[in-house]
């Protein structure tokens, strides 16, 4: 049974209308004023408003104006209530957003036409809107299946890319969990630098999750260099040195080889120059390209720190392990040199996170 509400100041307009819609199987509740009527509306589930317009307190206009500036009431429909003298007034009210008018005195069967109209409108509206709301819905729980599908996809393919990596690694039996702890020191170096806003541009939550899965992938192109140079326990010769380098090269080959077959990816992007360009210099001293300051990408040079601290820390069959000290002193003096000044900033201000990484992923020989 639809509810209506009957708004006019005039008590024998409101009885007549009310015993009317009664008869035609109506529930109808009154109210003599527009502050009144807004306080019905306002609490009660009503599918209809009859308005009359000029009424104390608060009049028709100030009724439809707070009614269509609120979300919860602009889809209840309004029927304005005027005498024949009023067609200016009721005109202003439909350009308010009312969807109808009843001239006085009252016509049973325009009364009954009109309410009709404007109830099945209403209908229709509140059935269109429950179907938008079961849409909406069901695109929520199929997005969310599938977040959750792509979820266990990209953590089996970032699975594999891991096992690969450490498939690479595996020919230097001194790496240990060298892996581990990279993807760690990039994620705390990207973190800080998000929190700090130094590279504000570039650092966001996907940098931080690209470098942490791309940053096992440095030195993949160690598989091409042969194992006599790569597993040499003595200085390299200037040749060796030169073989040695191509690691750079070959890594980044191998992942634009995907990049081809599966183009736009942002981890691969960043697993390419992150492959090419760790081994750059701030100064431009470093290989393969001798690229200098930003002009090398921002991941290679997070990676890079981690890296030469990775290797400080670590024990070498040509050296021991140095403390974390001693590897944050030789750090800060290659600041400007060899890396980027404000990652090394980055890099004091989260050591004892570096230290902790260190500790929890330990090599088997400390």
């Amino acid at each position: 049974m639809a509810r209506i509400l009957v708004v006019d100041d005039n008590e024998l307009n409101r009885d007549m209308l009310s015993r009317r819609l009664e008869k035609q199987g109506y529930e109808v509740d009154m109210a003599e004023d527009g502050a009144r009527a807004l306080s019905k509306i306002e609490s009660n589930g009503f599918d209809l408003v009859l308005l009359d317009i000029q009424m104390p307190v608060l009049d028709g206009f100030g009724v439809l104006e707070r009614m269509k500036a609120s979300e919860q009431l602009r889809s209840l429909p309004v029927i304005v209530i005027s005498a024949q003298s009023e067609l200016d007034n009721v005109v202003r009210c439909i350009e308010m957003g009312a969807e109808d008018y009843l001239p006085k005195p009252f016509n049973a069967v325009i009364l009954r036409a009109r309410i009709h109209a404007s109830l099945e409108k209403k209908r229709l509206h509140d059935l269109e809107a429950t179907h938008r709301r079961l849409i909406e819905d069901q695109n929520h729980l199929l997005e969310e299946r599938v977040r959750e599908q792509v979820k266990e996809i990209a953590s089996a393919q970032l699975a594999a890319i891991f096992a690969m990596s450490k498939l690479a690694e595996s020919k230097d039996p001194e790496t240990g969990a060298h892996l581990e702890r990279m993807r760690e020191y990039c994620r705390l170096l990207s973190v800080e630098l998000k929190r700090n806003n130094a590279y504000d541009k570039a650092v966001d939550d996907q940098f931080i999750d690209n470098i942490f899965a791309a940053s096992p992938l440095h030195d993949i192109g160690k598989v091409g260099v042969p194992d006599d140079i790569l597993l040499k326990p003595g200085k390299l010769d200037p040749n060796e040195w030169v073989v040695m380098q191509t690691h750079t090269s070959v890594g980044a080959d191998t992942l634009r080889a995907v990049d081809r077959q599966h183009p736009g990816n942002t981890f691969v992007r960043m697993g390419i120059e992150i492959a090419e360009c760790h081994h750059e210099k701030w100064d431009g001293s470093g290989y393969p390209k001798g690229l200098s300051g930003e002009g090398i990408p921002l991941a290679a040079r997070i990676l890079a720190l981690g890296d030469v601290y990775d290797a400080l820390t670590s024990k070498r069959c040509y050296k021991d392990a140095f403390s974390h000290e001693k590897s944050k002193g030789i750090i800060v003096e290659s600041m400007g040199s060899h890396f980027d000044p404000i990652v090394v900033q980055a890099f004091l201000s989260i050591e004892d996170d570096f230290v902790r990484v260190r500790k929890k992923y330990h090599d088997d020989d400390e």
